[in-house]
């Protein structure tokens, strides 16, 4: 990540066609597929499900998903650069889709057409922006509508609980919450600290989390938002 650069500046296009002009090898923010794998095969079983991959990079992601055996796997990333050079890199493997889209408007898609949306770090740098607030909520009703009912976002975050689970709460999700080490993303541990594949246990606040791993964990977050037609009625009703 460039040291020198306004946080802010990680929602702007600019600031990514200009990183991605200049920046040509792989790159995943967070985790590798390797490491999440186990939790993405959880909450995605089948490999014939549809998949979308948001704010997408030059990251491997994408690839490791197809490799893994996964047949319909979509990126959009906000940069026409790093789409053009992606779909350039992979014009041999029609599992891989890359589009040009903001996750804020992805009206190319239909409502309910994927099964699961995976997230690492374009949420994150919505929030790092101006209009932060607004923006955030555009993008998760774009993934709410996007998603078929019972699909998964699956969100990989440096964001604690008490500041992510309120914008869960805006739309109706049901939302699990897993852990990962961060030292995980370069050095596996032969024993991980924490269990990937079992979610802790979370309340309305997030001060269950802190009670089942402490204060200022190193790790990265990972929350499994469902998504649950039948919330957003009972929310709607009691409106």
């Amino acid at each position: 990540m460039a040291t020198d650069v306004p946080t802010q500046s990680y929602s702007e296009k600019w600031y990514w066609d200009d990183r991605y002009t200049n920046e040509s090898e792989p790159f995943d923010w967070y985790q590798k597929y390797s490491s999440l794998a186990p939790l993405i095969n959880l909450y995605v079983p089948h490999r014939d499900q549809r998949v979308l991959v948001v704010g997408c990079g030059n990251s491997a992601f994408s690839e490791g998903m197809v490799d893994d055996g996964y047949e319909d796997v979509v990126s959009i990333d906000i940069s026409s650069v790093v789409i053009d050079s992606m779909i350039k890199k992979h014009s041999n493997r029609p599992q891989l889709k890359y589009l040009k889209m903001d996750v804020r408007d992805m009206k190319a898609f239909e409502d309910a057409s994927f099964d699961a949306v995976i997230d690492k770090g374009t949420l994150d740098s919505i929030l790092c922006g101006s209009n932060s607030r607004q923006y955030s909520r555009q993008m998760l009703e774009e993934v709410w509508r996007v998603l078929r009912d019972k699909g998964v976002y699956i969100l990989i975050t440096y964001g604690a609980p008490n500041y992510r689970l309120q914008l869960f709460k805006e739309t109706s999700w049901t939302t699990k919450l897993h852990v990962i080490d961060k030292s995980l993303t370069d050095q596996p541990l032969e024993i991980p600290k924490w269990e990937l594949t079992k979610p802790l246990p979370l309340d309305d606040e997030g001060s269950s989390v802190e009670s089942a791993i402490g204060k200022s964990p190193d790790v990265h977050y990972i929350y499994v938002c469902i998504k649950d037609e039948s919330l957003k009625m009972e929310a709607a009703d009691a409106a």
